[in-house]
């Protein structure tokens, strides 16, 4: 007879099951699309992890902007996002901006942050940076 799980079980079936229905809240990329959208140079990265996280090693061709400074930085004039991080800021219309971070819970955040933002295109790569480096790193 199958029994409920119990103690430690029961908290990590429940923490799982609150990840999958808040992963669900936001678009997301896998890693066969998203290196179809890379080799066609259709997508732009964002690294949400930390600038030490980022250093360490990222996916080629990401842009790091840490998760806390992320709201501010897409709410800044262009000019001022380009000086500050060496690149042009992303307009609302742009597709396939892919959001990641280490092992997906920011690049959900990041996602949702900018798609309440009004970018359309924010899609979170779920598989984050830890099955980049399984997979392909």
């Amino acid at each position: 007879m199958l029994q409920a799980p119990r103690g430690r079980a029961r908290v990590a079936l429940r923490r799982l099951a609150v990840a999958t229905r808040t992963m669900a809240g936001a678009p997301t990329v896998s890693l066969p699309e998203l290196r179809s959208l890379l080799a066609s140079g259709r997508a732009r990265l964002f690294d949400v992890r930390s600038r030490e996280e980022a250093a360490a090693g990222t996916i080629p061709g990401a842009l790091n902007i840490p998760v806390s400074e992320l709201e501010s930085a897409l709410q800044m004039e262009p000019a001022a996002f380009q000086a500050l991080y060496s690149a042009e800021k992303p307009k609302l219309e742009d597709e396939h901006l892919v959001f990641f971070c280490q092992m997906g819970k920011r690049g959900l955040q990041a996602t949702q942050l900018a798609r309440t933002l009004g970018y359309t295109g924010a899609r979170n790569y779920a598989g984050a940076y830890r099955e980049w480096l399984e997979k392909e790193g």
